[in-house]
C-alpha cells in the first residue's frame, strides 16, 4: 500500500539518496559499495561558500569485502563532497576499523560506538547502517529463500513477519513454524 497523499501542498527542497550495490568477485569473497547524496533544489549558502542547486552537500562513499559469513575483510571510505573541503574529507581512513567484525553480528551497535561523536562521520556512519540487509539481499542473490536446509533458514526471526511463530512462517517455512506461546 502506498503513503497516503500529503495534506498539504509542497515543495521539495532536499532529496537525499542511499545506494547499495552488491558485487559477487572472482576470487568468491563479495563487495558492497555504497553512497550517501544530499542535495539541495536551490542554491544553498553554507560557511565554506555557495552549494549550486544539484551540486552535492555531500557525497560520502565506503566499499566493504565480506566472505561468506559476512565477515569484513577490508574496507574503504571517501567523501568525495564535503561542506568543509579538508576537514570533513579527512575522516574516512577511521573506518578501516572495521575490518574483522561482522556485518550481521551486533556490526551497527559496534558502528554507534566506535565512531560516535567526534570520532566518526555522521553521514559515513549512516551510510555503514545499510550495509547488514544489503549484504544477505546480496548473499540470498545465490539461494532460493525456502530451500530444504538442516539448519533454519538466515531470514527466519530477523523481522517481525517472519518470526518463526508467525502465519507467515506456517505458510512458507512450515518445518521451521513454531505455534505462539500462550500466557496461562
Amino acid at each position: 500500500m502506498p503513503l497516503p497523499p500529503p495534506h498539504s501542498s509542497r515543495r521539495r527542497v532536499h532529496t537525499r539518496r542511499i545506494e547499495v550495490e552488491g558485487f559477487l568477485r572472482d576470487d568468491g569473497l563479495y563487495d558492497l559499495e555504497a553512497s550517501l547524496t544530499d542535495v539541495k533544489d536551490q542554491d544553498f549558502p553554507i560557511s565554506s561558500g555557495l552549494r549550486r542547486a544539484g551540486d552535492p552537500v555531500h557525497l560520502m562513499r565506503v566499499r566493504v569485502t565480506l566472505d561468506a559469513e559476512f565477515n569484513i575483510i577490508d574496507a574503504a571510505a571517501c567523501s568525495d563532497w564535503v561542506p568543509y573541503p579538508g576537514q570533513c574529507d579527512t575522516i574516512g581512513p577511521a573506518y578501516r576499523q572495521i575490518i574483522g567484525l561482522n556485518l550481521v553480528r551486533g556490526f551497527r551497535r559496534t558502528v554507534g560506538e566506535m565512531f560516535a561523536d567526534v570520532r566518526g562521520c555522521t553521514h559515513l556512519s549512516e551510510l555503514l547502517l545499510s550495509l547488514p540487509t544489503a549484504a544477505i539481499q546480496t548473499f540470498v542473490s545465490f539461494r532460493r529463500d525456502d530451500e530444504e536446509t538442516v539448519a533454519k533458514p538466515f531470514q527466519l526471526d530477523r523481522c517481525h513477519a517472519l518470526e518463526t511463530s508467525s502465519e507467515a512462517v506456517r505458510r512458507y517455512y512450515p518445518k521451521w513454524y513454531r505455534a505462539p506461546q500462550r500466557d496461562d
